[in-house]
């Protein structure tokens, strides 16, 4: 409707500058006014195919009716009594789900918090209160959240961390098992998941005694490090690991949760179950709501030890159990039929365009990897950034992941219409810029 951003886009922006914290990162001039389903439309009309999802948090997409009015329903009858303090149905009837569908068919507690980054902070304070330990084995590429204890176990970019040392000590960074950029030089059917043994050796061998660790903290798919998928064996070995020596597995589910890989949780593409797991961004279609959910006899800390006045809200409860109940009913496998779809199409851009070096994902959750030579897999984040910008000014919306890759995770309403539109787009952009 407007060159971009429009008129009133830029007015917006323009007062953003002078009050809101310049630590935010936004990656082209959207601003946002209403939203349905997986369109965004901003303050001047112009309006967007969203394959972003308020980065992979609106799964039933925006503004899903049942969960607008499970949201009206909740407001009407109660706001906010804090499950610190007081008892309230909802809370205890979503933790009930929560611990029946978690992987493992075991018993299982949860605690509620608002952001991806408290699920992971108590995730790391439970694993030190029941095992006594105090170290941690995470992930180069990881990214856990900004918060002092989430932010010591990210490993995504330097620029998160840069005046904010000393960190928690404590956290020790090893490989991923990204097999695009194997640190080993091997490929899935040679690699023997030496990324996942280098925790025994070397860093077992000659750093960090393993009885002094409390769990190792691993993104299922790898999220802000470039949408990684790992083989099933790389959580065959971290589970072999953590049973020898009486570690606990954290999950980082917040970003490739809640149906997004076309499972509810994307360890169980996997087979691999967590001793704890952490649950956010998509669990409430957009309502602030996290989950750190344990074994029940992992989470046996006492009363006082961990709160939060927020956590477990009334209405944000109400959202995720519309959620949870939507996805139940036909979005995961949405997610699973469309994004196969999808990811088949994109599958072929490495050979019709020398610049996508690697097509990757689950569901709807898939990486574009960019670069400049596919041979020597030199990345290309310049050319990466160039494109998320043409597909802005083209009426989609995508996000950077990783130094070089185009993530694509759109809400789980995506049809496939949608998807084909959103891939031509991605294809033109391409095609431009190789002419």
């Amino acid at each position: 409707m407007t060159p971009l951003p429009g008129p009133k886009a830029r007015a917006v922006i323009e007062r953003d500058a002078q009050f809101i914290s310049p630590s935010y990162t936004r990656s082209y001039p959207l601003v946002a006014a209403r939203g349905e389903g997986c369109i965004v439309e901003d303050v001047d009309g112009n309006r967007f195919l969203d394959c972003s999802a308020g980065i992979a948090v609106v799964s039933t997409g925006h503004c899903h009716p049942q969960v607008v009015e499970a949201i009206q329903r909740q407001a009407t009858r109660l706001i906010h009594m804090s499950g610190t303090d007081f008892y309230y149905q909802n809370m205890v009837d979503l933790a009930e789900k929560l611990a029946a569908i978690t992987p493992g068919g075991v018993p299982r507690r949860v605690y509620f918090g608002n952001s991806g980054a408290e699920a992971i902070e108590a995730a790391i304070k439970l694993a030190r209160y029941h095992t006594g330990r105090k170290q941690f084995v995470a992930f180069y590429g990881a990214f856990h959240g900004r918060t002092m204890g989430a932010l010591a176990l990210t490993g995504s970019k330097n620029t998160q961390k840069k005046n904010f040392f000393p960190m928690m000590p404590g956290v020790h960074h090893v490989p991923y098992a990204d097999c695009y950029r194997c640190p080993y030089g091997k490929t899935v059917d040679t690699c023997a998941v030496e990324c996942a043994q280098a925790i025994e050796d070397p860093l077992f061998r000659t750093l960090v005694p393993p009885e002094e660790v409390a769990a190792i903290v691993v993104e299922p798919v790898q999220g802000e490090g470039g949408y990684l998928v790992p083989p099933k064996k790389f959580f065959d070995e971290l589970r072999r690991i953590a049973g020898r020596y009486g570690i606990l597995l954290i999950f980082d589910e917040v970003q490739c949760g809640m149906g997004r890989t076309g499972k509810m949780f994307a360890s169980e593409n996997f087979g691999a179950i967590p001793d704890i797991v952490a649950l956010a961004k998509g669990i409430a279609s957009g309502l602030p709501l996290s989950a750190t959910i344990a074994r029940a006899e992992i989470m046996d800390w006492k009363p006082g030890a961990h709160a939060s006045t927020f956590g477990g809200n009334p209405v944000a409860v109400a959202a995720s159990l519309a959620t949870i109940k939507l996805l139940e009913q036909g979005l995961i496998d949405n997610a699973a039929t469309v994004g196969s779809h999808m990811k088949a199409r994109l599958s072929e851009f490495p050979k019709r365009f020398s610049s996508v070096g690697d097509v990757r994902g689950l569901g709807l959750m898939i990486g574009i990897e960019l670069v400049k030579d596919q041979a020597t897999k030199e990345r290309a984040p310049e050319l990466r950034d160039r494109i998320v910008q043409m597909c802005f000014e083209r009426g989609l919306l995508v996000l950077g992941a990783g130094p070089n890759t185009i993530r694509i995770s759109p809400p789980l309403v995506l049809t496939r219409q949608q998807a084909d539109g959103a891939v031509d787009i991605i294809a033109e952009c391409l095609r431009a810029v190789a002419a």
